[in-house]
């Protein structure tokens, strides 16, 4: 039997674990959730059969709300033709539906520390946006780099580890805490992959984001004093404090959730309007090229990837990984493997899942899978990667998209890695 790390560990290094809901749903005991979970799973990813799904005799009825017909701003229904109008309308829509919140002007950045560590020139940062705590960042560039180099803004996975943000992709010391190196171990081929894309000449931000690390919700704050779980904030950072806090976070998701649909937002919304700050600060420092930013990430950072990269022109190159499906899969298979972070109301109705990526259209794009990917089933990833490439050959630039599939379970290993950095390499140096 595996216990809920375990699982978490499974389905969750992207950080997209199972959400509070499904322990709601499943009952208190986390050996069950996992049990039940991975019956869902099942051993290849499908379901037990054509008439059966996670919503039951209703998932069959639900997935035929929009099965079969295009939704309404799809780029291929026939009646776009110029791509730019297309985007400024899909846009539009896409803004709406995710309720962005407005962070005001470009927060003062603060350096609070510089040093370098493994052939780069690192920079401790930190602003402060309009709520929560201040947010840590990070800057990678090589040592004596000199003139303004192109850009990358990194964005870290969920991994069921909300206590870490930044951190479970850079390495600025050579002891790492044992979660972060058990992580990287599992998810990334034991490599800090922002440092390894800094070292091929790129100036490379990462920045914390809600509810990860700097930003995370401090259970001081939490009331009533019951929804803390017993817990208190610590400092230590002792492995079996991380594992509680992540835990708590990791049951706490549907709160927050929930509570920012009920403020009139979305956690997509929320994400882009901090990424997007992330961003205008790249953007905006002076050893930094403006014209030639690309964006990438794991799971939850592919997530992210794909929510910045389909709404901002200013990334030039995207490349987002182990986070591409249809809605359809959300539907029928793969919820309970899931964050509500991913989740938009109303917007199936109008683009799929694939199409928000689309939106970038004819700017360069790579997707890039794991056949054995826990989160997904592998037609609905292919289904995925055709939308894309209808999209993409519509809007006359078929060589600007690539999807690759590579073998094993939810991770981006040193061979994804190589492709990532040779794809930005590709399209951010002239």
């Amino acid at each position: 039997m595996k216990s809920r790390r375990e699982f978490m560990k499974l389905t969750g290094i992207t950080g997209l674990g199972l959400a509070g809901g499904l322990s709601a749903g499943l009952g208190t005991s986390s050996t069950n959730n996992a049990q039940a979970a991975s019956h869902l799973v099942g051993a290849k990813g499908a379901m037990a059969d054509n008439t059966s799904s996670l919503l039951g005799a209703y998932g069959k009825w639900a997935a035929s709300l929009t099965e079969n017909k295009l939704p309404s701003l799809s780029f291929r229904n026939k009646e776009f033709t110029n791509v730019t109008s297309w985007k400024e309308r899909a846009r539009k829509q896409l803004s709406d539906r995710l309720a962005i919140p407005d962070l005001g002007a470009l927060p003062v950045v603060k350096v609070n520390k510089q040093y370098s560590y493994d052939g780069l020139h690192i920079e401790e940062l930190t602003w402060q946006l309009p709520y929560g705590p201040a947010t840590d960042a990070i800057i990678l560039k090589p040592l004596n780099a000199k003139g303004k180099l192109p850009g990358i803004l990194a964005f870290h996975d969920h991994g069921g580890l909300k206590y870490f943000g930044t951190k479970k992709i850079t390495r600025t010391a050579d002891k790492l805490h044992p979660i972060i190196e058990d992580h990287q171990k599992r998810a990334y081929g034991n490599m800090a992959w922002a440092n390894e894309v800094a070292k091929r000449g790129y100036v490379v931000l990462v920045s914390d984001t809600f509810p990860f690390a700097s930003r995370r919700i401090l259970l001081k704050d939490v009331q009533p004093v019951e929804w803390r779980g017993g817990l208190s904030d610590q400092d230590n950072d002792s492995p079996k404090y991380v594992e509680a806090y992540n835990d708590w976070a990791y049951n706490h998701e549907h709160v927050i959730s929930k509570s920012l649909f009920s403020a009139g937002t979305t956690w997509p919304g929320v994400f882009f309007a901090e990424d997007k700050k992330a961003l205008d600060i790249l953007c905006n420092r002076p050893d930094v090229d403006a014209n030639n930013i690309g964006c990438g990430g794991l799971s939850g950072g592919g997530m992210r990837t794909v929510f910045m990269a389909g709404q901002d022109d200013r990334i030039k190159c995207a490349v987002c990984v182990g986070f591409m499906t249809t809605w359809r899969d959300f539907v029928l298979n793969r919820a309970p493997n899931h964050t509500w972070m991913t989740y938009v109301p109303l917007l199936p109705n109008e683009m799929d899942f694939p199409e928000i990526l689309g939106l970038r259209v004819p700017l360069p794009t790579l997707v890039m899978n794991d056949t054995n990917d826990e989160l997904y089933t592998l037609d609905e990833m292919k289904r995925a990667d055709k939308i894309l490439e209808e999209v993409y050959v519509k809007a006359g630039a078929k060589d600007r998209y690539k999807c690759s599939f590579y073998p094993g379970p939810h991770k981006f290993d040193k061979e994804m890695q190589a492709d990532a950095f040779d794809w930005f390499d590709r399209w951010l140096k002239n």
